[in-house]
């Protein structure tokens, strides 16, 4: 015989009222359990200090340090390029950490400045959680549970060490 159970006034429990977990069991979404910034450093390849060194002028690399695709290299050579889930993104990360329209890197002033579009899980430049922010060589920018450093064209450097 099913039974029905009807709520009464006692069934109802206040948040004093529940016994303490003995354990956490909550668990996060996209990797916030582990936001510290912890960098790279100068451990490229040879085939990535090539990749840096032949950059054209007002360009800049992505190089994928550590997710699904680690060691991927993106060029920024556009004015605008757009990081996200969505198939038809520039820059396509297939993972549920990344939000469909994730963030867009826009060229601004001969620099790189990267913007967050309201993603879920943040855009991390340095290890802090950024809306917007400019784009400094080596830095090490975070979009979901994908670890990239960005590099500006050597090119750019010796111009900017002129001025």
């Amino acid at each position: 015989m099913d039974e029905q159970h009807t709520h009464r006034p006692g069934d109802i429990r206040r948040q004093g009222d529940a016994p303490a977990p003995t354990h956490d069991t909550t668990q996060t979404f996209g990797h916030d359990s582990d936001l510290s910034f912890v960098p790279f450093g100068s451990e490229l390849s040879d085939a990535e200090m090539e990749a840096i060194e032949a950059l054209p002028g007002s360009a800049a690399l992505f190089i994928v340090r550590s997710g699904p695709t680690a060691g991927a290299r993106y060029l920024l050579d556009t004015d605008v390029t757009t990081v996200g889930r969505h198939p038809d993104a520039d820059i396509f990360f297939d993972d549920v950490t990344v939000s469909r329209r994730h963030a867009e890197i826009t060229r601004v002033d001969g620099g790189f400045e990267i913007v967050d579009q309201r993603s879920l899980n943040g855009t991390y430049v340095n290890g802090e959680r950024v809306d917007r922010a400019t784009l400094s060589n080596g830095a090490e920018v975070r979009i979901g549970k994908f670890r990239l450093n960005f590099f500006v064209s050597p090119a750019d450097l010796v111009s900017v060490a002129d001025a």
